[in-house]
């Protein structure tokens, strides 16, 4: 498995997939141009059908414009064995093709390709599998962010404390706008109202209220392109922030303990992703908002002072409960419903942590068979399931947009 650097990664929204993968594809390409006329880049598949809503062409002008005049061809009908997050980018002068390149964005900002496999990175992990790790903190008595720590190079605590104190300006940005989000949907930011209603009610409602809040100031800065932190991915990336942010907030936890949560989280996302997908476009939203609750249950009942075992149990616990999830984004845009699943799904963490806590860590079914069930599940989800905005929601509202129109 490659760095928790490869998995927590800072950039604009609104998808890490569809925006920060094609921005670096991009950037990668222009890198060993020379001088040219133009560019041609063609979208396919899911890029292609979601692509306007996502920004992916803003992405990739805002690098190759500066340089030469460019094209973006939609091709939703081509979906490539190797991933439907497909681009073919063409570099052209005197009217003739003087270098081109095919490449995939397979989630969270990661681009790869059969020539350049995302396995021929770096490998920073000895082990491949969470069961692997459990009998090796068994063996050794150390947790799962020694793990980490022993695999990682000395500056990763110094990447977690950036990656933390990213997702907290993100909160804070988030809570302190409002508005109607870009997009054409009308979507009022409500991360504040949430958060000045939580002061009403008691306790335990104003909690969760508050919880609500975190994530929705992330998510929605997320949609309107802001900075956030990929927990997988740039469409998940609410729920992480919002559990480790409301426990900061109600125990005072000390910044290093906060570090260590999020290199065991990290842990657990990273399987996930070199195991299967972290990629909705691929697997559906399992793989991305279910895999961002596996990571922040995990943290969580670390938090709580869980054992390697109860931790296990709360990340398999939250997965598991996400598996068949869908990805269908009404209108292409990362807002209805991705916006509440991430409040919804940060709730969600904090339960499955407390449920594990309460248990002595033993169950039927490990967090890596879950990862392999999720994936079999979205590879067999119909394409219209799994990010093309054809199916689902996306589908529904579409309808009902066009029937008041003929009115």
């Amino acid at each position: 498995m490659e760095s928790l650097k490869e998995l927590y990664k800072v950039g604009n929204g609104p998808s890490s997939s569809h925006t920060m993968g094609p921005k670096k594809a991009a950037e990668q390409f222009l890198a060993r141009q020379g001088e040219v006329d133009r560019f041609r880049v063609t979208l396919y598949g899911s890029l292609a059908a979601t692509g306007k809503g996502h920004l992916t062409d803003y992405a990739i002008c805002k690098v190759l414009e500066p340089v030469a005049p460019t094209e973006i061809v939609w091709r939703a009908d081509i979906v490539h064995e190797y991933h439907t997050n497909g681009m073919f980018f063409e570099a052209i002068k005197d009217e003739k093709v003087v270098d081109e390149w095919t490449i995939y964005s397979i989630g969270g900002g990661t681009i790869a390709s059969p020539e350049m496999p995302i396995h021929k990175s770096q490998t920073v992990y000895p082990m491949g599998s969470i069961e692997e790790i459990l009998a090796w903190c068994d063996q050794e008595g150390k947790t799962l962010w020694e793990y980490v720590q022993d695999s990682e190079s000395e500056d990763i605590w110094d990447y977690l404390e950036m990656i933390w104190k990213t997702m907290c300006d993100t909160i804070d940005n988030g809570l302190n706008n409002d508005g109607v989000l870009p997009g054409g949907l009308k979507v009022a930011r409500k991360a504040c109202t949430y958060w000045v209603k939580s002061k009403e009610y008691g306790p335990n409602v104003s909690n969760r209220c508050q919880l609500y809040a975190y994530a929705l100031a992330t998510a929605e800065e997320n949609a309107s392109g802001g900075v956030v932190v990929t927990a997988p991915t740039c469409g998940s990336c609410g729920v992480l922030p919002a559990v480790l942010y409301h426990l900061s907030q109600v125990n005072d936890y000390r910044p290093i303990r906060i570090k260590r949560a999020l290199a065991t989280a990290g842990l657990f996302g990273n399987i996930a992703k070199t195991n299967a997908s972290i990629s909705g476009a691929e697997a559906g939203c399992q793989a991305e908002i279910g895999v961002a609750c596996a990571m922040a249950a995990a943290a969580a009942c670390q938090l709580m002072g869980g054992t390697p075992a109860q931790i296990e149990y709360a990340a398999e616990m939250a997965l598991e409960h996400h598996l068949g999830l869908t990805c269908d984004p009404v209108c292409g845009l990362v807002q209805i419903p991705c916006i509440e699943r991430n409040a919804v799904a940060a709730a969600r963490a904090i339960d499955s942590a407390t449920f594990a806590i309460l248990s002595d860590g033993k169950h039927r079914v490990n967090f890596d068979r879950v990862v392999d069930v999720m994936m079999e599940t979205g590879h067999n989800l119909p394409s219209l399931y799994r990010e093309t905005a054809e199916g689902g929601l996306a589908r529904h509202y579409h309808q009902k947009q066009n029937s008041r129109k003929k009115r």
